[in-house]
């Protein structure tokens, strides 16, 4: 479903992505890791469509990310690090999500409801002044509730507390099929139940790859 090949990007003289060739497919649960600055956001980015390559080409179900980025996007889920700077209210949020990408307002409301936010007190409320937690939370549910097939998670439980975290990994757990779950990670241990596939990278090369 993601197919990478011989991608190499630069940022003036510093070398991201070095001929990184890999693959994605269904059923496959990953923890992409390594030190900041080995590549991990790049190639995310490239997948996404966010940077054009040096050399090389990304293919997502034969789409090519730049060229077809609206329907390469229309078939992934994707939740940052960092939130983005977002200064719709929730409400005028969920609207804009069922307008844009066919998201069902009551499932986008069920999931935040299994996450334990609080949609309704807050629908009224800016996102860009909402906590950090109460972001990823609105972010996460809004993930699950696109039913794509691809999702990417960028350490999706940074601004999580404890109980949080369990009902975003049990959450998951409830929807493993027929996709690909990718997740941006320092944290294995969170992880590792979940995941069948661990891929750490340094200095933007694959430098390992193991099937678990």
């Amino acid at each position: 479903m993601i197919k990478v090949s011989n991608l190499t990007k630069k940022f003036a003289s510093h070398i991201s992505l070095d001929d990184v060739s890999i693959e994605f497919n269904k059923n496959e649960y990953i923890a992409l890791m390594g030190p900041n600055g080995a590549g991990k956001t790049t190639l995310i980015r490239s997948i996404l469509g966010y940077y054009h390559p040096n050399s090389g080409n990304v293919s997502i179900n034969g789409m090519d990310p730049i060229k077809q980025r609206i329907e390469v996007l229309d078939k992934i889920s994707f939740v940052p690090q960092l939130p983005p700077p977002i200064k719709l209210n929730l409400n005028e949020l969920i609207q804009y999500i069922e307008a844009s990408s066919n998201v069902d307002k009551e499932l986008i409301m069920h999931y935040a409801n299994e996450m334990k936010l609080d949609l309704k007190a807050n629908l009224n409320k800016s996102f860009f002044k909402l906590s950090g937690g109460m972001k990823q939370k609105m972010l996460i549910a809004i993930s699950l509730a696109k039913k794509s097939n691809i999702i990417i998670y960028d350490e999706p439980t940074a601004n999580l507390d404890p109980v949080a975290r369990d009902d975003f990994y049990r959450l998951l757990k409830q929807n493993e099929d027929e996709k690909i779950l990718l997740f941006v990670t320092h944290r294995l241990d969170e992880v590792k139940e979940i995941v069948n596939r661990q891929i750490y990278m340094d200095l933007g090369k694959i430098v390992s790859d193991e099937i678990v």
